[in-house]
């Protein structure tokens, strides 16, 4: 098991006092020589600790006085008026109206919004990461997780903010290995719902078209399976296609995969709109129909559902609500540290005419 650094031991130990209310802003810290007698460790190592804690803002260094509490940091995040929001693309798709529920929760309360996009892109949030970190001008922080179903080098990023005792909450995608609050939708049980759709509308050969690099992606598959082995139906081998962030902007890409993959299927549960929109523009050009000879279903009901040449069955994605939920939540944890934020949306299917019934004599 690794060792925690010596200097650590005096950082938590202010910190453990300081949540325990043991100390208060303006109180003086003991003194070098009282912390290399309580912990047994050299000068050096002390003032290392000390060193630490003044750069999160939590002690102020006073010449020919001492080291005091400040906490300023608290006190700043409390001053600060500036949420930044981070997501994964700004301009089209649902993400606009997500955009506009969170700002006007937000200028409501008399908070304004620094908006940066991803691209779904680990370089450009590595690079937004580092600005907020330099800058250090925010209350808090929203943020959709960019490329949530893989391995993240940008989580020391992430995880020095935290430290700072910055407010973060993420919405749509987040990292399963960090303890931050999500507002989002409930994926797993949005897959569940569509699957069942589909099933209860006699189908029992059932595809699926995913995102693999994307959290909701892998919710999605296993509300996907779990169905469909509940009913009996083979599920998890042959029929499933996955894409990447890549793969869904050239779904052509994948034409010959998609057609033997989905050969044998008389419907295909799609990971959202935008991909069903393209997955039925394919089909079309192999003579295959939307619904009479292949069935879709997908997720968000977004203006894509209704654009479709054939008008998509839907799993509704609440996107105004999902903003306004998460910025509430935000403000509400920079107001008390324990407030739980986390939220999933349970929603309904919108019924178009994307999905045929086999149940008909």
């Amino acid at each position: 098991m690794e060792r925690k650094p010596k200097y650590k031991e005096v950082v938590d130990w202010v910190k453990e006092r300081l949540e325990k209310k043991e100390l208060s802003p303006g109180d003086k810290l003991n003194s070098e020589n009282e912390l290399c007698e309580l912990f047994g460790l050299s000068r050096q190592t002390v003032r290392h600790a000390i060193g630490v804690l003044e750069e999160e803002g939590i002690v102020a260094r006073r010449q020919g006085s001492g080291t005091y509490i400040s906490d300023n940091r608290m006190a700043n995040l409390e001053n600060k008026t500036r949420v930044a929001v981070v997501t994964t693309y700004v301009d089209s798709y649902i993400f606009p109206r997500t955009i506009q529920g969170i700002e006007n929760t937000l200028f409501e309360r008399g908070y304004s919004v620094q908006i940066a996009f991803t691209n779904n892109q680990l370089e450009r949030e590595r690079t937004i990461l580092e600005d907020i970190t330099a800058r250090d001008d925010v209350a808090g922080i929203i943020m959709e997780a960019t490329k949530s179903g893989l391995p993240n080098p940008n989580l020391p990023l992430l995880q020095k903010l935290m430290e700072r005792k910055i407010p973060i909450l993420f919405i749509n995608s987040f990292y399963p290995g960090l303890p931050l609050p999500h507002v989002t939708l409930s994926d797993r049980l949005a897959a569940e719902m569509a699957v069942e759709y589909l099933i209860h509308a006699g189908h029992r050969k059932v595809g699926a078209l995913l995102k693999f690099d994307d959290g909701q992606g892998h919710l999605r598959y296993a509300g996907y399976l779990d169905t469909c082995r509940k009913a009996g139906i083979p599920a998890g081998d042959s029929g499933i296609v996955w894409l990447d962030t890549e793969g869904e902007q050239h779904l052509h890409d994948y034409r010959e995969r998609i057609l033997r993959n989905f050969k044998e299927c008389t419907a295909v549960f799609c990971y959202n709109d935008k991909i069903a929109f393209q997955l039925e523009v394919l089909l079309k050009e192999e003579g295959i129909r939307v619904p009479e000879d292949i069935s879709l279903i997908s997720i968000d009901d977004s203006e894509l559902a209704e654009l479709a040449e054939t008008r998509l069955t839907s799993v509704h994605h609440p996107t105004d609500k999902l903003g306004a939920r998460a910025a509430e939540n935000l403000l509400s944890i920079m107001k008390n540290k324990n407030f739980d934020g986390n939220y999933e949306f349970v929603t309904e299917i919108v019924e178009r005419d994307s999905v045929r019934s086999l149940n008909r004599v």
